[in-house]
């Protein structure tokens, strides 16, 4: 996201803010919105217990309250795994972004052992899990171009499984890996630049 002092950044999806709280301790300008109420009461807890001031809104990120170009960072973590309509979602995050802003999106990777874990968790009941919806870095790359923004690089993180012994061995080679390939990677993360062009 590069330097965020005095900039003006929107979390979507924001969830318990902890991403929030770390931006506002950067220096962005936050404002973070949940569809969950409940959600949004545990951000206000934790941005008050860390003295932050973050201006907290129920939405969705398929109708965002806010004027066209408001923000000079969008961003989102986890969340598009959980959305029926994504590429709303991104055209709606990419409209509130101002031209030359920076769009972030970080999301699990659909071929890698953590995905693999949340699908078995799918099958065996779990009601948050049957709902993702994990994507490739290609599907990612095509949500953002299909929105008019210029990606700029997809990396990845977390090239291990959730085993401590494998993790305690394998982390230290994770950003080696990242600048290789995505394959494997548990997490990814696009970024993207809005042109002046795009509405």
């Amino acid at each position: 996201m590069g330097d965020l002092d005095g900039r003006h950044v929107l979390d979507v999806g924001c969830g318990e803010g902890a991403l929030a709280v770390s931006l506002r301790q950067r220096g962005a300008v936050v404002t973070a919105v949940d569809p969950n109420w409940g959600m949004l009461v545990e951000a206000r807890s934790r941005a008050q217990m860390e003295e932050c001031s973050i201006h907290l809104i129920q939405a969705v990120g398929e109708r965002l309250p806010f004027a066209t170009a408001s923000f000079d960072v969008v961003l989102a973590k986890t969340v598009l795994c959980f959305v029926d309509e994504a590429q709303a979602m991104v055209d709606e995050m990419t409209r509130v972004l101002r031209p030359g802003g920076r769009f972030v999106i970080g999301e699990l990777h659909k071929w890698s052992t953590w995905a693999a874990q949340r699908r078995l968790r799918a099958w065996f009941g779990s009601e948050l899990w049957q709902r993702g919806q994990f994507r490739t870095a290609g599907e990612l790359r095509r949500l953002a171009l299909a929105s008019g923004l210029d990606v700029e690089t997809i990396r990845g993180a977390v090239y291990y499984p959730r085993l401590t012994t494998v993790a305690r061995l394998m982390a230290r080679h994770d950003n080696h890996f990242a600048h290789l390939t995505t394959l494997g990677a548990a997490f990814l993360v696009l970024a993207a630049i809005k042109p002046n062009s795009t509405n």
